[in-house]
C-alpha cells in the first residue's frame, strides 16, 4: 500500500477483517528482517546509530522495497534541515555568550534554598531548551548546578536530576526543538494530511513542565542526596584559572575607575590583586583611576580568557610582554599559528619548586604561561612570583611548532587542547535577534520553517555571530544522517503494509477501548522502545502504526502520532533512555534505581498529562475531568 492510497483510504470499522501475521507477502518479509537487524544493531551499539541508518536505508533500496528517490528524501526532509539549522543557531547564542549569561542568571535566581533552586531552574532551563539543542543546555548548566551545591551547601544530586528533566521537558515546547516531533510532523504531511504547526505542541509542553516541577518539588524526597562525584578537576575548576590582564598603552580604560572596570567584567572575572610597576596596589579604593601598564591578577574561566582580545585594550600580560616580539618590523607570530593548550607538571618536574619568572616559560620553552589553576590555594601577587607544585595546570600559549616540541617534555605529564572557546559578547543582540526573527518566520509561515531555519543559521553566519568552521563544527553529523536514513524505514513500514499489520494487532485488542486509552497506550508503546532506541528511531517506527490505528478507528491521526512523540521525548525511566542523563549519571552519583524511583510516577504523571491534553487539542475532549 502506498503513502497516497493509505492517506486516502476510507477508515474501517474495528470489527471489520483484518489482516493476520500469517497473511504476510515477501516484501513485508523482507523489511521485517531488515527492521530487525536495523534494531538489534541499534541496540547493541556495536555500529554507530547513524552508520546503521545508512545500512538500513542501503538495504532497503537494494531490495526494491524503496527506489532511489524515496531512499535518498530523508536528506532533503524538512526533520535533517532544521535540525543542522538549530545546531547553528545554539552555536550562536553559545558564541555569544547568551547562553552562558542565562545559565549565570539562574544560578543567581536559585538563592540557598533546595526547593528554591528547584522551581528557578525547571521553568528557566525548559524555556533555554526550547530553542536550542537540550543536550548543550545540559552540558552549559551542569557546572553551574555544582558550582551552586558547592556554594550552597546542597546536595548535587538533589539538582542535577530536575535540571536534565527540565532540559528534555523545554523540547516539548516548540515543535523544531526535538527531531521527534519534526518526524511526527513530516509523517503528517507525507500522509495528505496538515502538519504541525511551530507551536501546536507549546500547551501540552507547558502542562509537561508544570507537572515535572510540581513532581520535583512534592516528591523531592525522592531524590538522592549525593554531594556529587567529578569535583574540581572535571567540573568545577572552570572557574578557578588566574591570569593576569594588561591595560594597554592606548587602552579606552585608561583614567577610568577602578569601579567601572569591576562593574563591567561582573560575573566574567573575580579580581584578586592589583599591580602598578610591579606594586601591589594596598588600598584599593573604587573611585582610583587605572592607569597605562597596570596589571590585574583575576581568577576567571577558560572562555574568558580566549576572549580577551576581543576586548579594546586589555591584553593577556604575558602574551604582551612576551608573545609581540617584532622581527625586521613585522610580528614573528604569524595569524593562525597560535595556539593554546594546557599542561600538567609532573611529580618529578624539574619546574617543582621553581617560580614562574626563574623558568622564563619563553625563552627556555619558547611558549608564555597564560593561566595556572591549583586545586588548593589562593594566590596573590604577580604569577611570575608562584613557585609551581606538582599536578599544576599551566595554560600555555605559543606557536603551533614550539608547542609540539613541548609534548615530549618529561617535565610535564600531558598536553591537551584548552577547553576555552572565545565569547563573541558584542554580537549577543544580533544572536538573539537572529533567533527571535526565524522562530517569527516559521510560527507565522511567512516561510516554510526548513527554509527559515536555514536562513536563520546563513543569518547567524554573516552576521559573525558564530565563524563558518565552527558552525560546521556544531552540526552534529551523526543525528542529521540518522534522521536522513530513519526517515526511509517509516516510509517503507507504510509502504509495504507493515504498519498496518502492527495496527491490525493493536485494534484486536483495544478495538473497543476509549480514544483516551488508546492514546495512553501509544505513550507508553514509545516510552519503552526509546529507553533502547533514540527518540528519533522510536517516533520513525511506531508513528506509522499510530497513523494506521487512528485511521481504523476513522479519528484523526495527529493526536496518536503526537502522543507516540512524546512518549520517545519525555519518558524518564532510566538514565540511558536520554544523553542527558548520561551527562549527570557520575556527577551526581546517581544509580539506576534512583531514575526509576524518580522517574516512573513521573512519566506515569506526564503519560495522563500528555493523552489528556491531547484528546483536548485534537479529538474536542474536555479539558477539565
Amino acid at each position: 500500500m502506498d503513502n497516497a492510497a493509505l492517506a486516502t483510504s476510507p477508515a474501517r470499522p474495528a470489527t471489520g477483517r483484518r489482516q493476520t501475521w500469517t497473511r504476510m507477502d515477501p516484501q513485508q518479509l523482507i523489511f521485517l528482517v531488515i527492521l530487525g537487524g536495523a534494531l538489534l544493531l541499534f541496540i547493541s551499539e556495536k555500529l554507530r546509530v547513524d552508520l546503521v541508518a545508512m545500512l538500513a536505508l542501503m538495504a532497503l533500496a537494494l531490495t526494491g522495497i524503496l527506489d532511489a528517490k524515496e531512499a535518498l528524501a530523508g536528506f532533503a526532509s524538512e526533520p535533517a534541515i532544521i535540525v543542522a539549522g538549530v545546531f547553528v543557531l545554539s552555536a550562536g547564542l553559545s558564541s555569544t555568550g547568551v547562553t552562558d549569561r542565562i545559565g549565570a542568571m539562574i544560578g543567581r535566581a536559585a538563592g540557598g534554598s533546595e526547593w528554591r533552586a528547584i522551581a528557578v531552574t525547571i521553568p528557566t532551563v525548559a524555556l533555554l531548551a526550547s530553542v536550542s539543542h537540550h543536550l548543550m543546555v545540559t552540558a552549559m548548566m551542569l557546572p553551574i548546578m555544582l558550582r551552586l551545591a558547592r556554594d550552597k551547601n546542597l546536595p548535587a544530586s538533589r539538582l542535577l536530576m530536575p535540571m536534565s528533566l527540565a532540559a528534555s521537558l523545554g523540547t516539548t515546547l516548540t515543535l523544531f526543538s526535538a527531531p521527534a516531533f519534526l518526524l511526527a510532523s513530516d509523517l503528517l504531511e507525507r500522509n495528505g494530511g496538515e502538519g504541525l504547526h511551530i507551536f501546536s505542541i507549546t500547551p501540552i509542553g507547558a502542562t509537561l513542565v508544570l507537572v515535572g516541577m510540581a513532581c520535583m518539588l512534592l516528591g523531592r524526597w525522592l531524590l538522592p542526596k549525593r554531594t556529587g562525584g567529578g569535583g574540581d578537576s572535571d567540573y568545577l575548576r572552570l572557574d578557578h584559572y588566574y591570569t593576569e590582564l594588561l591595560i594597554e598603552a592606548d587602552s579606552p580604560w585608561i583614567g577610568r575607575s577602578y569601579a567601572e572596570f569591576q562593574k563591567r567584567f561582573a560575573r566574567r572575572l573575580d579580581i584578586v590583586d592589583w599591580l602598578r610597576h610591579g606594586v601591589r596596589r594596598r588600598g584599593r579604593e573604587p573611585g582610583q583611576p587605572l592607569q597605562a601598564g597596570d596589571v590585574l591578577l583575576v581568577r576567571t574561566s577558560p572562555d574568558e580568557i580566549a576572549s580577551i582580545k576581543d576586548e579594546p585594550g586589555v591584553a593577556l600580560h604575558s602574551v604582551a610582554r612576551y608573545g609581540e616580539a617584532r622581527r625586521d618590523g613585522r610580528e614573528s607570530e604569524l595569524l593562525g599559528e597560535e595556539q593554546i593548550v594546557q599542561a600538567v607538571v609532573a611529580s618529578d618536574s624539574e619546574f617543582v619548586g621553581r617560580s614562574v619568572g626563574e623558568i622564563d616559560f619563553a625563552r627556555t620553552l619558547g611558549v608564555v604561561l597564560v593561566g595556572l589553576w591549583r586545586r588548593d590555594g589562593w594566590f596573590r601577587g604577580e604569577l611570575a612570583n608562584v613557585e609551581l607544585r606538582e599536578g599544576d595546570l599551566l595554560v600555555l600559549w605559543g606557536r603551533q611548532q614550539n608547542l609540539a616540541a613541548l609534548a615530549g617534555n618529561r617535565a610535564f605529564l600531558m598536553l591537551v587542547p584548552f577547553t576555552g572557546a572565545p565569547r563573541l559578547r558584542s554580537k549577543a543582540g544580533m544572536a538573539i535577534g537572529v533567533m527571535l526573527t526565524t522562530v517569527f518566520l516559521a510560527a507565522t509561515e511567512l516561510l516554510p520553517a526548513q527554509i527559515a531555519f536555514l536562513l536563520g543559521a546563513v543569518g547567524m553566519v554573516l552576521l559573525r555571530c558564530v565563524d563558518i568552521e565552527r558552525a560546521y563544527r556544531e552540526i552534529d553529523v551523526r543525528i542529521f544522517v540518522m534522521i536522513a536514513g530513519v526517515i526511509p524505514l517509516g516510509a517503507a513500514m507504510q509502504k509495504t503494509g507493515t504498519a498496518q499489520l502492527f495496527a491490525d494487532q493493536v485494534l484486536r485488542v483495544a478495538a473497543d477501548w476509549s480514544p483516551l486509552a488508546v492514546l495512553l497506550v501509544m505513550f507508553w508503546a514509545a516510552a519503552l522502545l526509546t529507553q533502547i532506541l533514540s527518540d528519533a528511531a522510536t517516533t520513525v517506527l511506531l508513528a506509522p502504526v499510530a497513523f494506521a490505528v487512528a485511521t481504523a478507528l476513522g479519528l484523526p491521526p495527529a493526536p496518536f502520532v503526537v502522543c507516540i512523540a512524546l512518549g520517545a521525548v519525555a519518558s524518564f525511566l532510566t538514565p540511558i533512555g536520554h544523553h542527558g542523563n548520561l551527562l549527570i549519571l557520575g556527577p551526581g552519583q546517581y544509580t539506576f534505581g534512583d531514575f526509576l524511583k524518580v522517574g516512573l510516577p513521573m512519566t506515569v504523571g506526564i503519560s495522563l498529562a500528555s493523552a489528556w491534553l491531547a484528546r483536548w487539542l485534537w479529538l474536542g475532549g474536555p479539558l477539565w475531568p
